[in-house]
């Protein structure tokens, strides 16, 4: 199973043991739109809590060794939708970093 499903399910479960396993300690994950970088713990808070995103139709469209590419689409609480690029740079089996832009979509 690939690296990025792995994470992905993971999510799904809010399991942070296991997403714990496939970010490094080092994580970081950069928001195309500001530029912020947010460490593994904030975005374990984030993807975990009660306020948290639901993602769905997550598309792993290429990852080797070194890279991932997927597409996905997030809901919030408050209706909202958006669109997700996200690129995921992998060292030594885990990920180090992951870049996302976003395009918001209609409710």
């Amino acid at each position: 199973m690939s690296l990025l499903q792995k994470l992905y399910d993971a999510q799904e479960k809010k399991d942070i043991e296991k997403i714990n396993e496939i970010l490094s300690e080092d994580y970081v994950w950069v928001q195309h739109s500001t530029g912020k970088h947010i460490p593994r713990d904030q975005v374990n808070k984030f993807i975990t809590g009660e306020e948290g995103p639901n993602t769905e139709n997550h598309r792993i469209i290429y990852e080797n060794d070194e890279i991932g590419i997927a597409h996905f689409f997030v809901s919030f609480q408050d209706g909202s939708r958006q669109a997700v690029l996200a690129v995921y740079i992998i060292k030594d089996g885990k990920i180090i970093r992951s870049e996302t832009g976003a395009t918001n979509m209609p409710k």
